[in-house]
């Protein structure tokens, strides 16, 4: 096992890293790329356990902002060649590339997809298309007749989240501490000094916020104040439903959020994007929402997966499909984009805030990170220090 779990908290390390989901995996990893040594500070009994395995699993080179499509773009590049890019063989990503496929039944939105793949075109994602209403259903014949038009990637695809993070963390060749909630960090001078866990102090000159819902509250030990807010977000499992094409891409009814993917060979995941959703102050134990089950399942829901896909009515009208609800939160910034670097307390870093994007963003978001601390001058565009201006959420 590369990943070294430690007994004690070291009396001092070279970079600690606050988190273990994907954001400070990859940290870890990019970190030990530029010659530091990294320790992962994980307030939970293991890595990867709060809010990374309750995401969709899956990349989209999809975006409406170059900087987040570069991003993912790298990210991607990781993803396809994982074992090789990370230098690890017990982690498999099982990545499947079958696409992103973005469904609309109004003029509007079919109005917005064909002016976000012009820019993408613009930006040299040529193989984003947008298809006619009778082209989508020639190719995937259970889209619903009242779809007009789609957004199409062939090459986006899923992946195993879990196994994501413990790659990260395991070509890292991270020292880890689990079970260490952070409670505070020695700050002299203005510059940091040591980090202190419920496990002990550990000195260090550098440290990174990678905390995901619980960014805030720990940044807020330091007197460091982000802007970002948490938003609860659910997963509803169906192991079993006969029902989904295994091969079917990721479908989006972009019209109101809802979406769903293949998962399990013969089962599914549904999400959706609510923008009424309000935040909710971070906690470590999300409550699920049972009502949510409905609101994608019900054919009468407005946001039912149905509505541009049929074959998810005969779904509820069955009933007899067991689920199983997960329940996470989004840490959200103004802009909806990451905040990656340094904060006004010397040596104290921050990578989260990813709205929502954390699995595709993360891998290169580590990268971002670590250059950050290893080259402060190298460009920047999720400097959290930069004021943020809100603007309108993406769809996914």
């Amino acid at each position: 096992m590369s990943i070294r779990y430690l007994n004690e908290a070291p009396a001092s390390d070279e970079v600690v890293i606050v988190g273990g989901g994907i954001a400070g995996a990859a940290t870890a990893f990019h970190a030990a790329r530029a010659g530091l040594h990294p320790l992962i500070v994980e307030a939970r009994p293991q890595l990867c356990t709060l809010t990374t395995p309750v995401a969709a699993g899956a990349f989209r080179l999809q975006f409406d902002n170059l900087e987040e499509l570069e991003l993912v773009r790298e990210s991607a590049e990781t993803f396809l060649d994982f074992q090789e890019a990370t230098g690890q063989s017990e982690y498999d990503l099982e990545v499947r590339q079958r696409g992103y496929l973005w469904l609309t039944t109004g003029e509007a939105t079919a109005a917005k997809q064909r002016a976000l793949v012009e820019q993408l075109h613009g930006w040299g994602q040529t193989d984003v298309e947008t298809l006619h209403g009778d082209d989508v259903r020639s190719r995937w014949p259970w889209v619903a007749p009242e779809v007009i038009q789609a957004r199409w990637r062939a090459d986006d695809g899923f992946l195993d989240t879990k196994a994501l993070t413990f790659g990260l963390a395991a070509g890292a060749r991270a020292d880890v501490l689990t079970s260490a909630p952070v409670s505070g960090f020695r700050v002299d001078g203005g510059r940091l000094t040591a980090v202190d866990t419920a496990r002990g102090s550990i000195a260090c000159g550098t440290a990174v916020i990678c905390a995901g819902p619980m960014s805030g509250m720990v940044a807020r030990l330091a007197g460091v104040e982000l802007p970002i807010v948490t938003v609860p977000r659910q997963k509803l499992i169906l192991p079993n439903v006969p029902e989904v094409p295994p091969f079917a891409p990721m479908v989006i009814d972009e019209d109101t959020g809802a979406h769903w993917r293949p998962a399990y060979d013969r089962g599914a995941w549904l999400l959706c994007t609510e923008p009424t959703t309000p935040p909710t102050e971070p906690t470590m134990d999300v409550p699920t929402d049972h009502g949510f089950a409905f609101r994608l399942l019900d054919p009468t829901s407005p946001v039912a997966v149905a509505r541009a896909v049929p074959f998810w009515r005969d779904v509820w009208e069955r009933g007899a499909d067991n689920w199983i609800l997960q329940a996470g939160q989004y840490t959200v910034t103004p802009d909806y984009r990451p905040l990656i670097g340094p904060t006004d307390v010397d040596g104290l870093f921050v990578n989260t805030g990813y709205s929502g994007h954390g699995i595709m963003l993360g891998p290169s978001g580590g990268r971002i990170c670590a250059y950050a601390i290893t080259e402060p001058s190298s460009p920047n565009p999720f400097d959290p220090r930069t004021p943020r201006t809100a603007r309108a959420q993406p769809t996914l």
